[in-house]
């Protein structure tokens, strides 16, 4: 008998291990958790981001305040109202949850407006902010699936509807005194182009010059730009590359025909360059995702704006440089992206 209970003994003792170890195994072995990506967080999001280079348009905004004065508060406030309102309503109509506080739609206002000249109506303002957002953005599905910047088809659209009116220039140190109206003035590339007379690079670097109400001051939209490139919100390769060919192409033809062509400095620091390289090229929806393919877009769009501003019947073309190469992302994206691990291409 004592025997038998020794054994019994035994047995629980080995069964009471085993249930030890299986509990332990149990405890150890966690299940296995999948996610979709992102799986490395950051304090940035879409809103900051939009936000961020809201702010970093504010130096040229500014700019051209104090330059155009009534007519550029009135552009810029009318043009960004009526983006906002636009996606709002859209959002309702469609069923969506809004989505006019990731700032995106107020992006595309504002950029509409300091593309615009400050004679330019309010009324064509806001029907291409209109157009700029239905057609260039909603229409795709929203902001991250539009194919071309909303805010340079909104002004492509007025460009063909209204071709006098956003070619009437005002002249800025007379419009602050006197009135938007009183004095109407070339852009320095139209000066150039058809007058072959050279704008002084002190004039374009703050912005006292005819043009565009955002375009005009080199100086506060390089400001602004090196901030998108310190915080990373712009790939740093599009404006070297857009700007780098620009000056590289430009000067070589430059150099062979000085009397004829504008030097490359010239061509940076004037017309839209500046705003199209840092803030309409590097959107994050409408340009390519690999580095590669930056540099390729970059090149594309500066290649295609010296010929254009060369050889074409406009003194500018920042906005058909940037939109081509928007069509063509797609494709760059496609022939540019990495292999995956192991894959084998024909």
């Amino acid at each position: 008998m004592a025997a038998e209970k020794q054994d019994r003994k035994k047995n629980k003792a080995k069964s009471a291990e085993k249930k030890g170890d299986r509990s332990k195994l149990i405890e150890v072995e966690q299940p296995l958790i999948l996610s979709s990506s992102p799986h490395e967080y950051t304090t940035d999001s879409v809103p900051r981001i939009m936000w961020s280079v809201v702010g970093a348009l504010m130096p040229a905004t500014i700019m051209a305040v104090y330059y155009f004065r009534w007519a550029a508060v009135a552009m810029i406030i009318a043009c960004t109202a009526a983006a906002v309102a636009t996606e709002a309503i859209l959002n309702r109509l469609k069923g969506d949850s809004l989505t006019v506080k990731d700032g995106s739609a107020a992006i595309t206002g504002l950029l509409l407006a300091l593309t615009l000249p400050p004679g330019f109506s309010i009324s064509g303002g806001i029907i291409g902010s209109v157009f700029a957002i239905a057609l260039g953005k909603q229409i795709f599905g929203g902001l991250g699936f539009n194919i071309f910047n909303p805010a340079l088809l909104g002004r492509a659209f007025l460009q063909a509807s209204f071709p006098v009116a956003i070619t009437t220039w005002t002249n800025p140190s007379t419009a602050k005194f006197a009135g938007i109206d009183a004095v109407s003035a070339a852009t320095p590339l139209g000066q150039f182009k058809f007058e072959h007379i050279l704008t002084n690079y002190g004039d374009l670097l703050t912005g006292n010059i005819g043009g565009s109400l955002g375009e005009t001051s080199a100086i506060a939209l390089l400001i602004g730009g090196l901030y998108l490139l310190i915080k990373k919100y712009a790939d740093w390769r599009i404006p070297l590359s857009f700007l780098g060919s620009v000056f590289i192409f430009g000067g070589i033809f430059w150099l062979f025909a000085p009397d004829k062509y504008p030097d490359p400095i010239f061509q940076l620091l004037s017309g839209g360059l500046m705003l199209g390289a840092f803030f309409m090229a590097t959107d994050m929806v409408t340009s390519p995702i690999t580095p590669k393919g930056s540099w390729i877009f970059g090149i594309g769009c500066g290649v295609i704006l010296v010929i254009i501003r060369l050889f074409g019947g406009l003194p500018e073309g920042v906005m058909y440089s940037i939109l081509l190469m928007n069509a063509v992302t797609p494709l760059i994206n496609r022939y540019t992206r990495p292999k995956f691990f192991g894959e084998v291409r024909a």
